[in-house]
């Protein structure tokens, strides 16, 4: 059904049956979409309840939201676009508002009865020549033309590699396993980290533990949520403006509305703003030059009741949190198949595998910005696909790109497993968009993909 030398399937009568892993934010709009393309598809969620990573306490124990989490990205940057939030959200929504969202969002597109919930995908093998067999978790076999894998990134909790030296008398947690601030009160707690749960934990810790410590090694720059009175995400600017020029005004907005972090305390970060994933926090600052949280550098070693730091400093913990990311991984998927050593993962435009033209991940990316409006834009990616609509480029030339971007995100941003996924929300868009119209052209003229196919400004630029 698939093949050829630009990737791509004719119009027939009988379209491709698709599995789709997940019903998280993302899963549901690969859901959306082929339900009103008429695409037949199954979709397998191993929890009771739409929304993944957003539903406190998901029974499948994956989720990472905590009692008093709110999004950091405002919410129209963060709604799909043909179903906005409710006009009374606050610009950021709690977790129960955004589940609440997503329980809506299926069943306003009447999607909900596609989907089978309490069954996980146990494993899916590639037969020969396409297609994909795939195992439920109570054993039955069921087989398909694609998969769409939506199993999202927040799941697998990676500790410190290596693991720091010595020994701790106290409880060790990984930011993933926080749920409330009864876990907090009255310990002495150190954070490692200076990403968004991190401040997040540790602001929270500030107001019911005895002490707080929050430690990094390479410093953050804080964003607050608003920005002159607007939500500082929609401050970004166009796309169409060269990232250096929008990321030297931001930084001139930065400097005049927060000053430098070091001023507060908190460590000189080691890389200019826009150069990592930014940490968004309103509170930050102010519980550390209230003294309510200290700052210190990375973890030199553990010394039983005690946290020791690089600086030679130490102080007393009862609790350490590691608020150090995730892995990046397919349990039901052969490693030979598709995998991520060291967060790594080759995918063209994030979706597509060369040599895997019936497979699609979906909203695998870390961007700055919301992840549910791009993996909307990849699921309509995907369903033209499969309906005939768009041609990938040969796989000789996906693999160039994935191999330029890799280079250009190097450049852009500081070497670390949290970047290996990380994407502009409005460039990323508007580099699909652009692939999107290049691949009608290839599907409309049947003809050998070139170099010249692949659009100026697609992830080969």
């Amino acid at each position: 059904m698939f093949g050829g030398p630009c990737e791509r399937r004719r119009r027939v009568p009988e379209l491709p049956s698709v599995c789709v892993i997940g019903a998280g934010s993302s899963g549901i709009a690969v859901a959306k979409e082929f339900a009103e393309r008429g695409i037949p598809f199954e979709c397998f969620e191993r929890g009771d309840r739409v929304g993944g990573n957003w539903v406190f306490r998901n029974r499948t124990g994956t989720a990472a939201a905590y009692a008093s989490l709110h999004i950091n990205t405002s919410k129209r940057r963060m709604a799909y676009s043909d179903f906005p939030m409710p006009a009374p959200y606050p610009d950021f929504p709690h977790h129960t508002q955004m589940a609440a969202y997503f329980d809506a969002y299926v069943d306003h597109f009447g999607v909900r009865d596609r989907i089978t919930f309490g069954t996980g995908v146990a494993h899916a093998a590639r037969r020969d020549g396409g297609g994909w067999e795939v195992t439920l978790d109570g054993g039955e076999v069921r087989n398909y033309d694609a998969l769409a894998v939506a199993n999202g990134h927040h799941w697998d909790a990676r500790w410190p590699e290596p693991a720091f030296p010595g020994a701790f008398d106290g409880e060790l947690l990984h930011a993933h396993d926080y749920r409330d601030r009864s876990q907090l009160e009255g310990r002495d707690v150190v954070v490692l980290g200076m990403g968004n749960s991190a401040v997040d934990i540790a602001v929270e810790a500030s107001h019911c533990a005895s002490s707080v410590t929050l430690a990094s090694r390479r410093g953050a720059h804080i964003v607050p949520k608003y920005l002159f009175g607007r939500p500082t995400d929609t401050l970004s600017g166009s796309p169409r403006v060269p990232v250096w020029l929008r990321r030297l005004l931001f930084t001139g907005a930065m400097r005049l509305a927060v000053g430098p972090v070091e001023r507060y305390g908190l460590p000189k970060p080691d890389h200019g703003l826009g150069q990592a994933h930014p940490t968004i926090s309103s509170d930050l600052l102010n519980r550390v030059v209230h003294g309510r949280i200290t700052p210190k550098p990375n973890i030199a070693r553990l010394a039983g009741q005690r946290v020791e730091f690089v600086d030679g400093t130490s102080v007393p913990a009862d609790l350490l949190i590691f608020a150090t990311g995730y892995r990046i991984s397919f349990p039901f998927l052969d490693p030979e198949v598709l995998s991520a050593p060291d967060n790594e993962i080759g995918l063209y435009h994030r979706v597509f595998a060369p040599g895997l033209p019936d497979l699609a991940v979906i909203g695998l990316v870390q961007p700055l910005g919301a992840v549910m409006p791009i993996a909307e834009a990849q699921a309509r990616w995907f369903a033209a696909f499969l309906l005939g609509d768009y041609a990938l480029p040969s796989e000789a030339a996906m693999r160039q790109a994935i191999r330029a971007d890799r280079e250009r995100m190097a450049r852009r941003y500081v070497a670390s497993k949290r970047h290996t996924i990380q994407v502009d929300f409005d460039d990323y868009l508007l580099a699909l968009a652009r692939e999107r119209r290049a691949g009608e052209r290839r599907a409309r003229a049947g003809g050998p993909v070139t170099r010249a196919d692949v659009p100026a400004g697609s992830m080969m630029d």
